[in-house]
């Protein structure tokens, strides 16, 4: 058997964390299996489905790299298949035409609650052949024949086994006056054609899994494999608000995290191997089981997505990281042509930051020029004692044979033996003349980065600034 799973979001709104976590297990497990990995966008519903929030979701899953084998399928496209179905099931008995209003419904409905019984329908156009005396200019609804007896046997691979009886069950409405089908149906249709062996989803959908294994049944078709996924809850053990991951997934792109500590993030929210907290994609792929997911909710933790992003960033090949940092220096309009390669601010900056938005914001200043130095390090630094130091490193710097880190490094050492100073009192003033601001990587990486032009220009520049500094007092 090839193993096959699929995710099926509906676009009635954005792609978030918990439906990424549920295209994660899922991905994983045909991927571990050398199975097929479908994309399916569930858009049957056209008053809310948005075709922004389809574009969300296959952004979304191209930035996560769960790349997908077969679709993405549309349901919409799909509709003549559908009403296929639904005539086969009611030339075959498995389904029939309920001629009910509305009214009568909800009458039923709160005479149900009334006497304290669940509500559902009663059935009474089940074994109807013709539409009943003044009804015959209503358009039915179809409902299925759900077995009167009987039970529905679920081996969940979380949940565990789940037995429902089927006399606990409605006889749902599988497709609408207007012909249109419901979730239900299209989605066992869909399962089927598609040829789905896991179906691996959130454990909302629980209710209505017993329902769809007996339409699987009356159809005649083999029965796939469930495992329902426990909800994610926010710090406090409360329904995710869209403060706290129920929101747009692409924002955290827009923060500043890098995919693979995202996918890291997300498959520790339910999933475990030991104390291990550290997954690449293969060790992931190799180890994950459906077995293995806990039974009971997970709660997000910011300040772990957080520890993971900044590992990923210092351990993960510059090269990557700069890609992604590209992104982000794209949308802060600094332009990358002329200035350092960005997998060097990467390994520059890696250590000392938490995001690649914080990254991007840190590294203006090797592509930039500043109008102004920052006012609170500018007072602090650049004062009349750092303006022979600056002077004389400005004199050497302009005839150094290489601009090279550690050239340079040497002529900061020297100049801050001749005048006697501490290296602190020549490199910091150093620091703020060419990066406008108190912090930067080491002196001379940050000097190497910025290249000899700006470094020079930026020193002439810090040094009218002390000068003029003077004059205004004196």
């Amino acid at each position: 058997m090839t193993v096959k799973t699929r995710f099926a979001p509906s676009p009635t709104g954005y792609l978030h964390i918990g439906g990424a976590r549920t295209a994660l297990f899922s991905w994983l497990y045909a991927r571990k299996h050398k199975g097929a990995f479908v994309l399916r966008i569930e858009d049957t519903d056209r008053e809310r489905s948005t075709q922004e929030a389809v574009d969300v979701i296959l952004e979304g899953m191209q930035w996560l790299g769960l790349t997908h084998d077969e679709g993405p399928y549309y349901q919409t496209q799909r509709m003549d298949r559908y009403k296929e179905v639904i005539q086969q099931l009611l030339d075959n008995g498995h389904a029939y035409k309920c001629y009910c209003s509305k009214e009568e419904l909800e009458g039923m409905r709160e005479q149900q609650m009334a006497n304290k019984e669940k509500a559902r329908y009663d059935r009474q156009c089940r074994d109807l052949t013709t539409p009943p005396a003044g009804r015959e200019d209503i358009e039915p609804v179809i409902r299925f024949k759900t077995p009167l007896e009987g039970e529905v046997v679920i081996n969940d691979h979380v949940k565990g086994q789940i037995v429902i009886k089927n006399q606990e069950l409605d006889d749902l409405i599988i497709a609408r006056g207007d012909g249109t089908p419901t979730y239900n149906l299209v989605v066992v249709i869909d399962d089927l054609d598609m040829g789905m062996t896991h179906i691996i989803r959130g454990d909302d959908h629980l209710n209505n899994t017993p329902r769809q294994i007996n339409i699987l049944r009356a159809m005649g078709a083999d029965i796939p494999e469930y495992a329902h996924l426990p909800m994610i809850l926010d710090e406090k053990g409360a329904k995710l608000s869209k403060r706290h991951g129920a929101a747009n997934l692409l924002n955290y792109r827009e923060e500043g995290y890098l995919p693979e500590a995202l996918l890291n993030y997300l498959v520790r929210l339910g999933w475990s191997h030991g104390d291990q907290e550290i997954f690449s994609i293969e060790e992931m792929t190799e180890l994950f089981e459906l077995d293995d997911i806990n039974k009971s909710a997970s709660s997000i933790n910011p300040d772990k997505l957080l520890w993971l992003n900044q590992y990923y960033i210092k351990e993960g090949d510059p090269e990557h990281v700069a890609r992604h940092l590209a992104w982000h220096m794209q949308r802060l309009g600094i332009d990358t042509a002329n200035g350092p390669a960005l997998s060097a601010v990467v390994t520059a900056l890696a250590e000392r930051s938490k995001t690649l938005l914080e990254m991007a914001q840190s590294s203006r200043y090797f592509y930039e020029d500043f109008d102004e130095f920052d006012e609170k390090a500018a007072k602090k630094n650049l004062k009349a004692a750092a303006l022979e130091p600056l002077q004389l490193m400005l004199e050497r710097f302009s005839t150094a044979a290489d601009w090279d880190g550690d050239v340079l490094y040497q002529i900061v050492l020297d100049v801050a033996e001749e005048l006697e100073l501490k290296l602190g009192k020549v490199a910091q003033p150093l620091r703020v003349a060419v990066t406008g601001t108190g912090m930067s990587p080491s002196i001379d990486v940050t000097l190497e980065l910025i290249g000899r032009k700006r470094c020079l220009a930026r020193m002439a520049k810090a040094i009218a600034y002390i000068e003029q500094r003077i004059a205004a007092v004196g």
